[in-house]
């Protein structure tokens, strides 16, 4: 039977400093990679503040409110972290941060900009129950661990997942790159008939295991390789000690229908508030 987990604070605190974490090791490869990008990230409150680039996804804080209740100095030192270096204020609240977060951040002159479910997954007490290799139409299909010197494959085919979508092409190619640098990440290909036909990406911390996103080349997709490399992630997530397994996703979209169809149950909706 599995384990009950609890929606609470503590709960939030791990789900917010793995996603944290991950996204500071990703600013971290970004600043080895590309050494003139300005990448950083630092900790205030608490939470942790970052900057990739100006549109990056990653330029935000994550946590703030969460750990500890910012001051206005703390506000102050954020803002000016992200506005000397040109990049929109932007921060990922969970709705377990302190209560008097809110009233501050619209005092500031702070608006909703976007809102993200966060999906969880008890798996220390289980192993993944989804086959690792399904059999499908084409072939043997399997998601494997990547080996060290695969991260160019990993890199070329993550992206291809994406390649219908023409004006974000090169905007994947820097993102899949850096994202095979990552130190700590653990990177697994879906093959048919050996041949890699899908990437996904799993980082890990203090148990939590952050299933980092996924894609499949287009021709290749409802083909199983979604469902081998989320059994083959969960799987290494349970023997690596995780366990929970995160994942985080537009609210109602396809990722989280399809999480929620594997066992994944939202803990909460967050909302992005960006300063006006």
């Amino acid at each position: 039977m599995r384990s009950v987990v609890i929606v609470d604070h503590a709960l939030a605190c791990r789900l917010e400093r793995t996603e944290g974490t991950a996204n500071a090791r990703f600013v971290e490869a970004r600043a080895r990679v590309a050494p003139g990008s300005g990448a950083q990230w630092i900790e205030i409150a608490g939470a942790y503040a970052m900057f990739d680039a100006p549109q990056s996804p990653c330029t935000q804080t994550f946590g703030l409110g969460l750990f500890r209740m910012p001051t206005a100095v703390d506000m102050d030192r954020v803002e000016a972290f992200f506005k000397d270096r040109g990049a929109p204020v932007l921060h990922e609240v969970s709705p377990l941060a302190d209560k008097a977060l809110l009233p501050m951040l619209r005092e500031r002159g702070y608006r909703p900009v976007e809102l993200s479910n966060v999906l969880f997954l008890p798996i220390g007490d289980v192993l993944s129950s989804t086959p690792i290799s399904p059999s499908v139409e084409h072939g043997s299909l399997r998601a494997r661990v990547a080996g060290p010197e695969e991260k160019d494959v990993w890199a070329r085919t993550m992206a291809e997942g994406w390649r219908e979508f023409v004006e974000f092409a090169d905007y994947m190619r820097d993102l899949t790159a850096v994202s095979a640098a990552i130190e700590g990440n653990i990177l697994f290909l879906a093959e048919l008939d050996g041949q890699p036909v899908a990437a996904g990406a799993l980082a890990t911390h203090q148990g939590v295991a952050l299933l980092t996103g996924a894609s499949t080349i287009p021709e290749w997709r409802r083909r199983g390789a979604q469902n081998a490399l989320l059994a083959s992630r969960l799987d290494y997530a349970v023997r690596a000690g995780c366990d929970l397994a995160m994942f985080c996703a537009e609210p109602g979209g396809g990722s989280q229908r399809n999480a929620q169809r594997h066992g994944f149950q939202i803990a909460y909706t967050r909302i992005k508030w960006g300063l006006s």
